[in-house]
């Protein structure tokens, strides 16, 4: 038997809202959806973010849930509202798992997710694993034009920590022709590959099996210094 927090969806899905990650922008929805009357549940994983908002907000039903845990997320009822609104910024990867975890998991009853965006490699993730509507509340761009005249290959950087960092890059002339599973990039080099293919019809967590074609797009996550060699200069 599955327990479930004390807190269960309206029956009209469409004024029931989940919000995951009660951050500034998270906890801004929360508040605008209360004093709207709707029937919201805020989810964090930080127990501190949940004391924050329910300062701001007594009345809110708000729990500590892992936003990454698709039983955790099940048990609190997450997967019963018409609309999750999934706020979280960082870690990209967290956005990501959450977003395909409301959207794709069995029985789920959401209608529409809304996700929170940190750049536009953030953003074309976040359609890809199922969001129906991106937002970027604190979008931030710039020109790399240094950064892209050593880095030919590069085409969009998300930075992680000083160390490691997401990138889109084009496949490496070395790696045309050859699976993933050759070339073992996580053991040889501690380098994910989050996804890969044609631009515009990139495969998400692509198998070992996939084999890597030319002008193909590579979605990657490792450290700064291995991904700059991966996107440095093509070789003639």
């Amino acid at each position: 038997m599955t327990l479930r927090w004390p807190w269960s969806a309206d029956n009209e899905l469409a004024t029931s809202f989940v919000v995951i990650g009660c951050g500034r922008f998270g906890s801004a929805v929360c508040g605008e959806l209360v004093r709207s009357g709707a029937n919201v549940l805020a989810i964090d994983q930080s127990q501190k973010a949940i004391d924050d908002l329910q300062q701001q907000e007594p009345t809110l039903e708000a729990r500590v849930v892992d936003g990454t845990d698709e039983e955790a997320l099940r048990a609190a009822g997450v997967l019963d509202v018409g609309t999750v609104v999934v706020a979280i910024g960082t870690p990209i990867e967290a956005s990501i798992t959450a977003t395909l975890i409301v959207k794709d998991s069995q029985g789920s009853q959401v209608r529409q997710v809304i996700a929170r965006a940190t750049s536009d490699l953030h953003e074309k993730m976040l359609s890809r694993v199922g969001a129906d509507r991106v937002v970027f509340p604190s979008k931030m761009q710039g020109l790399r034009l240094g950064q892209e005249l050593v880095r030919p290959n590069l085409l969009e950087r998300l930075p992680i920590d000083a160390c490691n960092s997401i990138e889109e890059i084009r496949v490496p002339e070395a790696f045309i022709g050859r699976s993933l599973g050759e070339l073992n990039l996580r053991k040889d080099y501690n380098v994910s590959v989050l996804a890969v293919g044609p631009p515009h019809q990139l495969m998400v967590n692509p198998t070992a099996a996939h084999v890597l074609k030319a002008n193909d797009l590579m979605v990657v996550m490792g450290p700064c210094d291995v991904l700059a060699g991966l996107s440095g200069p093509r070789r003639r």
